[in-house]
């Protein structure tokens, strides 16, 4: 897993590196985004309120735009061009981890069965490395956002993100080995409790709004929905016919932006 995150950091910078490169004529923003997840897996009750405010993590990233908002009066045709008028691209490096339990009405006080112990007794964690990119909409004028004409800038993002996973599972039913599966919810078949380390592409769409704090500052409020293609990132593809979807995630985060030339 240590090769891997390091893999994903000098990819990153090489992605940074080449936009950089490509890019001198453009305004460039750093920042750093922080802030909880919730975790919508195959533990828990679907719907469940208890489940989805039960299964809370944290995630942190760094995050690189490229603004195509000239800042130097370069190219005078683009004060009139939508593109850079109304765009920034995204590039994002992530990490997130939340723990996960059973909630709902399968594991109450009052159920006695052992069915119920074994899944009260099952706990796990998800952990994820993101490396990705999105492009943002801003339906009112960066440029006047950018000159301090507005003070609030909102937009919608849609991208793809690269998501290296390592998940984790415990239980303290029976001999405790997560490789017996005896020791978990009877009607999982073999294979169901998987805490392989793997790697997915996920889709990531969300809304959010920035603030101007200065010339050179912005605060960021985003809210994510993040879609995996895969349902083994939490340790659990319990193959029941109420399993419907694979895992995705709700990341509400608030970020510090820096702009440069």
């Amino acid at each position: 897993m240590t090769q891997k995150i390091k893999n994903i950091f000098v990819a990153f910078l090489l992605l940074l590196s080449m936009q950089l490169s490509f890019s001198q004529a453009f305004s460039h923003e750093v920042g750093i985004i922080a802030g909880p997840i919730v975790y919508q897996s195959d533990f828990g009750e679907r719907y469940d309120f208890e489940t989805n405010s039960g299964n809370i993590g944290f995630g942190i990233g760094l995050v690189y735009y490229m603004n195509f908002e000239y800042l130097s009066g370069y190219y005078s045709y683009s004060r009139s061009n939508f593109f850079t008028k109304h765009f920034k691209v995204r590039a994002e490096l992530s990490w997130n981890k939340t723990g996960l339990d059973h909630y709902g009405i399968w594991v109450d006080e009052d159920r006695t069965s052992t069915s119920a112990d074994k899944l009260r007794a099952h706990s796990g964690e998800a952990q994820n490395f993101d490396l990705g990119a999105q492009l943002e909409f801003y339906p009112m004028s960066l440029r006047n956002f950018s000159r301090g004409g507005d003070k609030f800038a909102p937009f919608v993002s849609l991208g793809a993100h690269y998501v290296f996973y390592s998940p984790s599972v415990t239980t303290t039913y029976g001999d405790q080995n997560i490789n017996n599966i005896n020791n978990f919810y009877p009607s999982w078949e073999p294979g169901s409790i998987d805490v392989e380390a793997g790697s997915t592409w996920s889709v990531v769409g969300s809304v959010g709004v920035r603030y101007n704090l200065s010339a050179i500052s912005n605060l960021m409020v985003d809210l994510r929905i993040q879609r995996f293609f895969n349902d083994k990132t939490d340790g659990l593809d319990h193959q029941l016919e109420s399993n419907k979807t694979n895992d995705w995630l709700a990341w509400l985060n608030v970020g510090y932006i820096f702009m440069f030339d």
